[in-house]
């Protein structure tokens, strides 16, 4: 709605100086003329706004004008108090910040308003973190890398890529930091390219004298975006057929979320059942074997599926069966029976 539109506009302006009408567009999803039309009416509605058009122009308020909170719908207001999992805030030092920010902004709110926005507050968690993800992230540190990124300066980098032992420089731009999944990524430009470092893997971090250097008009949402879909749009691997017990279905598919693609034909009986089935609590049902897709980037990332011991059976292709038959013939060499 037109209402909700310039409302935004209007906070949009506060936290900023000056604002390119191409963003302004870009956030709203409207063309950069609705943008100036927006503009114009709430300057015949006493806002004072104005637009400085040219390569460098934007949107921008008179200095010193602000508003309050009486605009937001009791909708918006509600989300504002969707409880997300502390681990973010935390790790970058702002836990304490945070819920200061959410007791103001509930003082803020239309009294009609807030009921609604405390019981939410009561009611919904947003927790980032997967379940069985393994250990937590070390995030030590991670405030001193969220004030360098802060800085607004370029980034002098060590880096440790994933498989290998040395460790390389880089100067980067950064955009800022992001957590996926309990997991925090350091988004940057490197030579004009965006790219991902784990903070994990990150050494040492140097704010350099220069300033930063991003792309014009580009801010992290977008540059996040590009390299999400990088990565999940990555050319595919290989395709590994497997059998597994029913009853460990749930847990492969937990486990294996990232490489899972699903279960193909329909349960068949075990050529060797797993156990009796007058085993207490099982079931004949749970001894069948189960018929299912994974995806891997190379045969012997198969070796992932070793954990579930003699529950999952590789099937094929060939040169996969045999990468965790040579790891397993290797496991048996230096574990032999008896010894």
């Amino acid at each position: 709605m037109k209402s909700e539109r310039l409302l935004s506009i209007l906070l949009l302006l506060q936290h900023r100086d000056l604002v390119p009408a191409g963003e302004l567009a870009e956030r709203l999803e409207v063309s950069v003329r609705t943008v100036y039309r927006d503009v114009e009416a709430l300057s015949a509605a006493g806002v004072p706004v104005y637009a400085e058009r040219g390569r460098y122009g934007g949107v921008r308020l008179l200095p010193g004008f602000r508003t309050d909170m009486t605009g937001l719908t009791r909708d918006e207001a509600r989300a504002l108090f969707v409880l997300v999992g502390q681990s973010a805030h935390s790790a970058l030092g702002l836990d304490r910040a945070m819920a200061s920010a959410l007791r103001k902004m509930m003082a803020a709110l239309p009294a009609p308003h807030r009921p609604a926005a405390e019981l939410t507050s009561r009611r919904l968690l947003i927790d980032p973190d997967g379940w069985l993800s393994g250990p937590r992230q070390d995030a030590s540190g991670m405030d001193e890398l969220y004030d360098a990124v802060l800085a607004d300066r370029r980034l002098r980098i060590s880096y440790r890529h994933s498989g290998s032992a040395s460790v390389h420089t880089y100067t980067v731009d950064p955009y800022g930091l992001v957590s996926k999944a309990g997991t925090w990524y350091l988004v940057a430009d490197h030579a004009g390219q965006a790219e991902l470092f784990r903070t994990d893997r990150l050494g040492d971090v140097t704010v350099t004298p220069e300033p930063v250097r991003r792309r014009e008009g580009v801010q992290l949402v977008r540059v996040w975006e590009e390299l999400r879909q990088r990565v999940e749009n990555r050319e595919p691997g290989i395709v590994v057929r497997a059998r597994v017990r029913r009853r460990r279905l749930d847990m492969l598919r937990r486990l294996t979320r990232a490489n899972f693609r699903g279960v193909v034909g329909a349960p068949e009986p075990g050529r060797e059942p797993l156990a009796p089935t007058d085993t207490p609590g099982v079931t004949r049902a749970e001894t069948a074997w189960v018929t299912v897709e994974l995806e891997y980037p190379v045969p012997v990332a198969v070796c992932q599926l070793l954990q579930f011991g003699t529950d999952v059976e590789v099937l094929d292709p060939p040169e996969a069966v045999e990468a965790i038959s040579r790891v397993i013939a290797a496991l048996a060499a230096r574990y032999p029976a008896g010894g």
